[in-house]
């Protein structure tokens, strides 16, 4: 024959058989694990992202109510600081109150005590004042005036200066 080259249309025939042999061969023999291998692949992938999708929808629905939780911890916190502060200022105002009570009864006390100091303290110098006057009048009569006479003195002596005395005139002079 003819054919440039030295190719032999049987020796490419042959070959063209014994490829699709090889692939007829290796299709029979290893396409079907390796599209079930392909087909488990697939299907365990999909099995992890179906999975995946499930645990981060329970992972939302967990921050959602974790949130909630929250949000009423801080409701609950700001209520509690309100009562908290309400309680405050209620007890403030009580013991500012009683504060005010005690120290009215302490003022009308001293007060009290301050005008019977102030009565006590008129009472001796009424009574020193009348010593006075009843020694001065002695010096001045002499030793002739007797205790009655005294006593009449003394008495006269404060009823016209004890109180406020007569026309311009105090007790404290």
């Amino acid at each position: 024959m003819g054919i440039p080259l030295n190719i032999d249309i049987t020796q490419i025939l042959l070959h063209v058989l014994n490829l699709v042999i090889l692939v007829g061969g290796l299709a029979l023999i290893l396409y079907r694990p390796v599209a079930k291998f392909l087909r488990e692949r697939s299907k365990h992938y999909a099995d992890l992202e179906k999975e995946l999708d499930e645990k981060g929808k329970e992972c939302e629905a967990l921050k959602a109510e974790y949130q909630e939780k929250l949000k009423e911890a801080d409701d609950l916190l700001a209520k509690t600081r309100a009562d908290s502060n309400r309680e405050g200022a209620e007890i403030a105002v009580k013991y500012l109150n009683e504060a005010k009570l005690k120290a009215d009864e302490i003022v009308k006390a001293a007060e009290a005590e301050a005008e019977a100091r102030k009565g006590h303290i008129l009472e001796s110098a009424q009574v020193e004042i009348g010593e006075l006057v009843l020694s001065a009048a002695q010096k001045l009569l002499g030793d002739a005036a007797s205790p009655e006479s005294d006593k009449a003195l003394y008495d006269e002596f404060i009823k016209t200066y004890g109180n406020g005395g007569p026309e311009g005139a105090s007790g404290n002079e």
